[in-house]
């Protein structure tokens, strides 16, 4: 019985999630009210209560989401690359990491999401620590990916992978965020900054 039990918790927190971003796309983050998150997914307030404490809590997940989503396709890129030979001693990693982010995932609607959820995390200290240990995950992630690129690649980092994994997710963020506000579209968006970031890769590498 708790197999199907958990199952169904799954797929309530999913569709939640996913009326969530709808209504985001829609009318921003503070017009995605509990009520309006309800109706669209279909379930009553119980359900939302039984499954988030607070619309807060709902979308630190949906930011979580979008972070995920993001490590999770230059990681898979990565993989690909590291498959067909391309992650070899002496390669070029500003040419790598171009090739890796023409893969990424960002779009608009994931942009302004981040955007005013970083907004809220200023406004109020206790959504701020919890956006920021979130945030500390994701720096951990995109480390990971780094500690693999520069081990495969016999390259060497002037700095901790931890550092440059933060550093590289602010430069990427802002890219994005500039890149939103000129009114690119989803394709530009995934290769935003990318000049940028092979420039700070240079700098990062000995």
């Amino acid at each position: 019985m708790s197999i199907p039990a958990t199952r169904s918790r799954e797929n309530t927190r999913a569709r939640l999630l996913e009326a969530a971003e709808q209504l985001f796309a829609e009318v921003g983050l503070d017009g995605a009210s509990v009520e309006a998150v309800c109706e669209r997914a279909g379930f009553t307030r119980g359900a939302f209560y039984s499954n988030f404490e607070s619309k807060d809590e709902l979308f630190l997940m949906l930011a979580g989401r979008v972070a995920e989503t993001r490590v999770n396709a230059v990681r898979e890129r990565v993989t690909e690359i590291t498959a067909e030979g391309g992650l070899v001693p002496g390669c070029d990693p500003t040419d790598l990491l171009q090739k890796v982010m023409d893969s990424g995932s960002d779009d608009r609607m994931g942009v302004m999401l981040m955007s005013e959820i970083r907004i809220r995390a200023l406004r109020d200290a206790q959504f701020g620590a919890a956006y920021l240990a979130q945030e500390r995950e994701m720096v951990g992630s995109i480390a990971q990916i780094v500690t693999d690129i520069v081990d495969a690649g016999k390259l060497q980092l002037r700095v901790p992978a931890e550092v440059a994994g933060r550093i590289l997710m602010i430069v990427w963020e802002g890219m994005t965020v500039r890149g939103a506000m000129a009114g690119q579209d989803d394709a530009q968006l995934r290769r935003a900054g990318s000049e940028e970031l092979g420039r700070l890769v240079d700098l990062l590498l000995v």
